[in-house]
């Protein structure tokens, strides 16, 4: 575990597990869920975790990429989806660390989970009113891959918690959890116990607002897609930035723009970056 502070703020990490957050404090308040160490088995039920090299599902595990099928590993129980990339079931390595900031690391191997090699860093900075994140995704392979970058927080949801943000489209989900077609839309203002939504939105302008009478708290990223995922019975608002939609490579195979759905293809050597910050205030 390595624990990071910073005047109220405090911050874990489990570079073990997934290279996880366990937990952001204000004031010993919680910012994100913090599962009790006993019961943290996965990354899945932790605070925060990367989404290393793609983001949400493919489709029924079948990458194709340039005109060649990859049969991935379907890695979430019985989901016949691959889902949120590799490094959330990966141990990550300490590159460096010192009291409020570290850098993690995770390089990976052509396998059956994902077939292109890459490196990828975890820059996470604590300051005394918000935590600052920096990914760095680079292509190992001898060839262009396809790469996808996020974040993954489960925000407490208290009494009375409020989300807003902006967007102009989002992407309509099947009982198969994957996106059906895109509709418009103008984001979410609502208070989050009524909120049943597991959606992509894309044209985000990159705040997310989240408030109650104990925090304020403020979601930045230059990203462009936001995934958002509670329902009444969570005790959690997930508020994923993401750099590409929902099943995003294997609508491209099927003859969608990669652009327009923000999935990028790495040459061999080229490196994507990705930010996002958690800014917390309390209400009084």
């Amino acid at each position: 575990m390595i624990q990071l502070q910073a005047g109220r703020m405090r911050c874990e990490l489990n570079p073990e597990l997934g290279g996880c957050i366990t937990g952001l404090w204000l004031d010993g308040e919680p910012v994100l869920r913090a599962t009790p160490a006993a019961q943290l088995s996965t990354a899945r039920l932790s605070s925060c975790y990367a989404l290393v090299p793609f983001s949400n599902r493919i489709g029924h595990a079948s990458l194709v990429w340039q005109g060649t099928q990859h049969p991935l590993v379907r890695n979430n129980g019985d989901e016949p989806h691959a889902i949120h990339g590799v490094g959330w079931q990966r141990p990550w390595s300490v590159l460096d660390e010192d009291p409020a900031s570290a850098m993690l690391s995770y390089e990976h191997a052509a396998d059956a989970s994902w077939p292109f090699a890459f490196d990828c860093s975890h820059t996470l900075r604590l300051k005394p009113d918000a935590l600052e994140m920096t990914l760095a995704l680079t292509n190992q392979s001898p060839q262009p891959a396809p790469a996808g970058l996020g974040w993954h927080p489960f925000f407490v949801k208290r009494p009375g918690s409020r989300i807003a943000f902006h967007a102009t489209g989002r992407w309509e989900m099947g009982n198969d959890k994957l996106p059906t077609g895109r509709s418009q839309s103008r984001g979410i203002d609502a208070v989050c116990a009524g909120v049943d939504v597991d959606h992509c939105y894309d044209g985000w302008d990159g705040a997310v607002r989240l408030k109650d009478d104990v925090l304020r708290v403020n979601v930045r990223s230059g990203l462009t897609r936001l995934v958002v995922f509670t329902n009444p019975s969570k005790q959690f608002v997930a508020i994923e930035p993401v750099s590409h939609v929902n099943n995003a490579v294997q609508l491209v195979a099927s003859g969608a723009s990669a652009a327009d759905l923000g999935l990028a293809t790495l040459q061999p050597g080229e490196t994507m970056m990705a930010q996002m910050t958690i800014e917390v205030e309390a209400a009084r």
